[in-house]
């Protein structure tokens, strides 16, 4: 089954933990015809749910629920590779709507460990999923890109002045640092934020955001001086 995205990264959570049975679940709705945006669409539900139990104090089932997030988001990707279904449309939803599920579980938090510290939280989980994508794609060499649809259109809103401002402060990132910074990926994160919630501490997700994005700062400021004629 070709479901693989060439990276040049190798992240472990995604790799291990959630790929086998989003691997599986690929293969069985593949034959149905299901169409990989549905599958998406059905992963933001899950994940708004989530949101909605955390909401709620319903810290576990939160948890859980943001875990089988990640298992749909998982199997959308490799539906669509396997059935020859790539679109932009579906590069487009898939981001979008995953900014969205982070966008609500972090208002829901904002409830139990304060509006500014969840905000902080946001913000920093944007920086580092954005590090992460851009540092993988300056490594390759991508462009930026996106087309003229809405929701091309709406992509460029979101993530374009992100994608933009990491080309300007990202130069020539060692295999290193991309290999480190593709284990900060949404899969990896939001099976720490499930860990936090299901312990009952999810400020010490906040902790762990500020951690992370240490670690890549530093790794961008070793890979600019290095690269400093």
């Amino acid at each position: 089954m070709p479901d693989r995205k060439p990276r040049a990264g190798f992240d472990l959570v995604c790799e291990l933990v959630f790929r086998p049975p989003a691997h599986l679940l690929a293969r069985a709705l593949a034959p149905l015809r299901v169409p990989p945006p549905a599958v998406v669409l059905a992963g933001a539900a899950t994940g708004i749910a989530g949101a909605a139990e955390v909401g709620r104090h319903a810290f576990l089932a939160g948890a859980l629920l943001l875990q089988l997030k990640t298992l749909l988001d998982n199997a959308d990707g490799q539906l669509a590779r396997a059935t020859g279904r790539v679109t932009e449309l579906g590069r487009y939803l898939d981001s979008e709507s995953d900014l969205l599920v982070d966008a609500a579980v972090f208002a829901a938090l904002g409830v139990w460990i304060g509006p500014w510290l969840a905000l902080a939280g946001f913000v920093l989980l944007t920086t580092v999923l954005s590090l992460n994508f851009n540092l993988e794609r300056i490594r390759r060499g991508a462009p930026t890109a996106w087309d003229r649809s809405p929701l091309g259109r709406l992509y460029g809103v979101l993530y374009g002045w992100q994608d933009r401002l990491a080309q300007a402060l990202i130069r020539r990132p060692s295999r290193t640092t991309v290999l480190l910074a593709s284990n900060f990926g949404l899969s990896p994160q939001l099976l720490v934020l499930g860990v936090c919630l299901a312990a009952g501490h999810p400020r010490v997700y906040v902790t762990v955001l500020l951690g992370c994005t240490a670690v890549l700062t530093a790794l961008i400021a070793v890979d600019r001086g290095r690269s400093t004629p």
